[in-house]
């Protein structure tokens, strides 16, 4: 199996912490600005509530010094068990509004990757695997969005609300033994500067492998019935398991970093709080500092590097799940390579709805199809399609025949505008196909494939997926029509009986006459066919044949096929090789012509036959 290059399709945008990139996380919060509020209220008044202890443990301790076992502590106990009361409070309201706030996030921006891969054209998911994108959506999106909750909104107010309560008493309690314990501050903040280059390095690494890893378990369970014919169980597991050692080692290096970052912080936290000892203790014994103010300010210099500490962390994490915001905005932010033009989006927008006009304001009705030099090459590769000039009727219906790779599949991806041509233009009703709104346009295509795809769920659901309003009866009647009513009603829960992934629980001509039914009920004005009855057995293929018949009905049809049984009856049939239009015509034009077409012809023709091996009267 050939892996994905771990940073070839991600969005690497900073060496160091992106602050843009988080405040673009953060415009997710903006429709739940309340809740956000809220828990950096409570945030807050936590760690307000939290730097008020020591002053309340001084108190308690002059009192006890100055007036000895006639000390009434009553008063002080009140004060702390209001304090304690409160503390506890606004721990159980972050924390429901924590959890109520994240689960949020990251539905929000799940559901907004969702929607920009709907959105992207097939160039975009060529170069992209399945479990690349699955990581994208799933583990990436739940790490930040539990970043953003814990680490940023909370963790972050609740240290900074620590720190400043923290560092206000002390100067409080004594300004110039504040300063020396304060002298560490800008040393954690230089060796915070050196780590998080290295941390965010480590962490794209894990972060790529993790996508790898995912695409690689992807494709050997899609390919699993592959990997047991080949016999290739071992050879892919080895694969596997070199993957999973680069993670292994990856990830490790992550930690190390991680864990040598912690305890650096944690030795200059403990070295201040040891000056601050040593020069208070001094002072409290010659007099000039109280035993209450001495306890008070050592909580406070070691409390102050707890939030320090945490902090610490939140941003070891917040390097980590840096690397996972540029992959997922990435993907939110990629632009369509196929999209609405500024104009045409405008004159959707300022279309008033009408009959017979589409939402650009153009006729809603596909008139003749015309291909003007057309040409088309993928990226920066060679051209697949050149200079393709074509005229194609409303109504008629065209094949396309010729060798595997001549270019065929593109023809139909370009008509679908899935691509959109490098060079000349393709021309609807005598508008260039740019001109008009893309929903529109490829809302007039059905397609039933050589391996149609059904979605889990039952026949019912699979056959309404052409049109989702459709009702039962006309769900059942469209199966009727294309012959499927038959089958469907011989499995055991009739229209209600689940296909399985990927239609797995049917065969492969019940799923191509299910196709054809969600094709009839979307009641398409263009319909593909490509290679539709190339896998399936001859019988099935007369029953194939007689739903094409009703399918293709005033309807304009492109067919594609290399079993040339289907394409006699076509209107034009186009030989394509190498990209080129090399011969064109009737079924008996092309025969009596010589051609490509006829030697094609002549190879699936039984001796002494006129039809096409696997074709009866």
């Amino acid at each position: 199996m050939t892996l994905l290059d771990e940073n070839k399709h991600d969005e690497l945008r900073a060496e160091g912490f992106d602050a843009k990139l988080w405040r673009d996380l953060l415009t997710y919060t903006k429709p739940h600005k309340r809740v956000v509020f809220a828990l950096m209220l409570v945030a807050m008044m936590t760690g307000a509530i939290d730097a008020a202890f020591p002053m309340l443990t001084r108190d308690v301790i002059d009192t006890v010094a100055a007036q000895g076992m006639a000390a009434d502590l009553s008063t002080l106990g009140v004060r702390y068990a209001v304090l304690v009361a409160c503390l506890a409070l606004c721990i159980f309201t972050f924390i429901m509004l924590a959890g109520w706030l994240r689960t949020s996030l990251s539905y929000d921006i799940r559901e907004a990757g969702f929607a920009k891969l709907q959105e992207l054209s097939f160039s975009y998911f060529d170069e992209r695997p399945v479990g690349w994108l699955m990581a994208r959506m799933t583990s990436d999106c739940d790490r930040l969005a539990n970043i953003l909750v814990w680490g940023v909104l909370l963790d972050m107010v609740w240290g900074t609300s620590v720190m400043v309560a923290t560092v206000s008493a002390m100067i409080y309690l004594d300004a110039s033994l504040a300063l020396i314990v304060l002298m560490v501050v800008p040393l954690l903040a230089w060796i915070s500067h050196v780590f998080q280059r290295k941390i965010l390095k480590a962490a794209r690494h894990v972060r790529g492998f993790n996508s790898r890893i995912t695409a690689s378990f992807n494709e050997s369970v899609m390919g699993l019935r592959t990997t047991k014919a080949f016999v290739r169980e071992d050879a892919d597991l080895g694969e596997f398991k070199n993957l999973s050692g680069d993670m292994w080692q990856a990830s490790v290096r992550n930690a190390v970093l991680s864990a040598a970052f912690l305890p650096l912080v944690l030795s200059l936290c403990s070295l201040a709080i040891g000056l601050g000892v040593a020069v208070g203790g001094d002072r409290a014994l010659s007099g000039a500092m109280s035993l209450g103010t001495l306890i008070a300010f050592v909580t406070y210099a070691s409390r102050l590097f707890d939030p320090m500490q945490e902090m610490a962390v939140v941003f070891a994490e917040m390097q980590m799940a840096q690397a996972a915001g540029e992959r997922v905005l990435g993907l939110i932010g990629t632009e369509a390579a196929v999209r609405d033009r500024d104009d045409v989006a405008a004159r959707i927008a300022a279309n008033v709805p009408r009959d017979g006009l589409a939402e650009d304001g153009l006729p809603d009705r596909v008139d003749a199809i015309a291909w003007r030099d057309v040409s088309f090459g993928y990226g920066d590769g060679p051209r697949v399609l050149d200079g393709i000039n074509l005229e194609i009727a409303s109504g008629s219906t065209i094949a396309l025949v010729g060798p595997t790779g001549g270019g065929k599949s593109t023809f139909v991806g370009l008509l679908s505008r899935f691509y959109e041509p490098t060079a000349g233009a393709i021309e609807v009703g005598g508008v260039e196909y740019r001109e008009r709104s893309l929903r529109w346009w490829q809302s007039q295509f059905a397609s039933v494939l050589q391996d149609p795809h059904l979605f889990s769920g039952t026949v019912r659901e699979n056959i309404r997926y052409g049109k989702l309003d459709a009702s039962d009866d006309d769900v059942e009647d469209a199966a009727r029509t294309v012959g499927a009513h038959a089958f469907v009603e011989q499995l055991d829960d009739g229209y209600d009986t689940e296909v399985g992934e990927g239609g797995d629980r049917l065969s492969t001509g019940e799923k191509q006459l299910v196709s054809f039914a969600r094709a009839l009920l979307a009641d398409p004005a263009i319909l593909i066919m490509d290679e539709a009855t190339s896998s399936i057995d001859t019988e099935t293929e007369r029953r194939i044949q007689s739903a094409i018949d009703c399918v293709l009905e005033d309807r304009t049809c492109i067919l594609i096929a290399h079993r040339l049984s289907t394409v006699r009856r076509a209107d034009q049939i186009l030989v394509i090789d190498e990209g080129r239009i090399v011969e064109r015509g009737t079924h008996r034009e092309l025969l009596d012509h010589g051609g490509r077409y006829a030697e094609l012809w002549g190879q699936q023709v039984s001796p002494g036959d006129s039809r096409p091996i696997g074709v009866t009267a």
